[in-house]
């Protein structure tokens, strides 16, 4: 006895909009449903970064790189847009935080320091003995 579930894939996640259309056109079904809410939305996105970067971190072609690339980009711009930034904002700050940090031409790998002012949003790698 088959149960009705037995063919489904739950996914429980933001999609792209054509993606309801491409299942269908392959005579398959799924079942969608709109997010209305503001912060909801705001928020399956800030996931959709998560899901995208791990994506992009793991191709090894040039051609992968920018089909992942661009997925990223088009997830940020989505969120971007919810959130009422303009290109000109996003510039401004892209320019501030490499005033403020740099940016990567020299290619720094930073092995340790004891500057126990700093903050970063990695964890660390392992504590050294003192």
């Amino acid at each position: 006895m088959e149960t009705e579930n037995s063919n489904k894939i739950f996914y429980n996640k933001l999609v792209r909009d054509h993606v309801k259309s491409k299942i269908e056109a392959k005579g398959e079904s799924c079942e969608i449903r709109e997010i209305t809410d503001e912060q909801e939305f705001q928020q399956e996105l800030f996931k959709k970064i998560t899901e995208e970067s791990r994506a992009l971190s793991h191709v090894r072609t040039r051609a992968d790189f920018l089909k992942e690339y661009a997925d990223l980009m088009v997830v940020l711009d989505a969120l971007t847009q919810t959130m009422g930034f303009s290109e000109a904002d996003i510039q401004i700050a892209i320019e501030e935080n490499v005033k403020e940090k740099g940016f990567y031409k020299d290619r720094q790998f930073l092995h340790w320091s004891d500057d126990s002012g700093y903050e970063s949003n990695e964890s660390p790698q392992g504590v050294a003995d003192n």
